[in-house]
């Protein structure tokens, strides 16, 4: 699959000063080329000497019932390996909700792969989806990594299991993480039952792109803001391990560490997020906040020192009577 990429271009212009010494005009000209032309090669060096290969499979499980006798559908982390070195105890050995979140630094590339482990999917039904996908915002790909149906992309049904049209044991995507794509990104199935996907049924999850040289913090939280629940995850800081996956989850962190949350909206429900008794940077600004509205698919990240011990929760008037809030316990 082939990937394209912006290059900058810079013009010099002479002008005319017949006041002015040609060796005084051209010197500092030639001196900014040079300047210029060995930054870039360094930012291109150092970019390239941090770049990561990522091997990663992942396959979709039936996993709890939502309580209507429906089964939930869940990610699961097969293997995952950085330039050789497996990471997969990361993850959790079971399928869950949150899917993983995949890390990554700007410039890595990803070859990732999808197998469906739900019963029957492989029987085409004629005018109904049995694939599964992963379809992700944020980084590059070409339209064969979409991961969406041959209706939406004119190509192929991009998935694992039976598609409309056609069907795959194992379906891979190629991202490449290219430079300016750091934040915190979703990534969900677009291909099940219908061409929305089965975001809503628990196949979702998310990539966190850190720049080159981004500070490491003491715990990672993933937060996901449905329409009547939280979903959510930590990260440990040292070892990297996930765990705490489910809805409201209590949340742990050690008294003046420094942690990070991770804020994305899914549903179609606008929620107003806050930690009590905390404030924090708005992102892009110098302002401080105490809570931040966010919409679908919208995403807010940011960082405290870990002081004491409250709840996280939705304000919003409907999504509080339906218990959005959790724990973020400090000791």
């Amino acid at each position: 699959m082939l990937f394209q990429s912006n290059r900058s271009e810079y013009d010099t212009k002479l002008i005319k000063n017949s006041n002015a010494s040609p060796t005084i005009t051209q010197r500092p000209l030639i001196k900014l080329c040079a300047v210029t032309i060995a930054l870039t090669l360094t930012l291109s060096t150092f970019s390239v000497a941090f770049a990561a290969e990522h091997i990663i499979q992942l396959t979709a499980e039936e996993t709890l019932d939502d309580g209507f006798g429906n089964k939930l559908l869940a990610y699961k982390m097969l293997s995952h390996k950085v330039n050789g070195t497996d990471i997969t105890s990361r993850y959790s050995p079971e399928a869950t909700i949150p899917g993983p979140t995949i890390e990554l630094t700007e410039g890595d590339t990803v070859k990732i792969s999808i197998q469906n482990a739900i019963p029957g999917n492989n029987t085409p039904i004629p005018g109904i989806s049995r694939q599964v996908s992963i379809h992700v915002h944020g980084v590059h790909y070409d339209i064969l990594s979409d991961g969406t149906l041959k209706v939406i992309n004119k190509n192929f049904d991009e998935g694992a299991g039976a598609g409309l049209e056609e069907t795959y044991v194992i379906y891979e995507y190629h991202w490449n993480v290219a430079a300016g794509t750091a934040g915190t990104w979703p990534y969900h199935d677009h291909n099940f039952e219908t061409h929305n996907g089965a975001e809503h049924k628990g196949l979702f999850g998310a990539i966190i792109v850190n720049k080159i040289g981004t500070p490491n913090f003491d715990k990672d939280y993933v937060i996901y803001l449905g329409d009547d629940a939280f979903w959510g995850m930590e990260i440990d800081g040292a070892s990297r391990t996930q765990s705490k996956h489910g809805t409201n989850p209590t949340l742990a962190a050690t008294k003046n560490s420094n942690v990070r949350f991770h804020l994305i909206a899914l549903g179609t429900d606008i929620h107003t997020f806050k930690l009590d008794g905390y404030k924090w940077v708005d992102p892009g600004t110098n302002n401080l906040i105490n809570q931040v509205a966010i919409g679908p698919l919208e995403k807010h990240v940011f960082s405290v020192i870990a002081k004491n011990s409250a709840d996280y929760k939705d304000k919003n008037f409907s999504n509080n009577l339906l218990g959005m809030k959790g724990k973020f316990r400090v000791q």
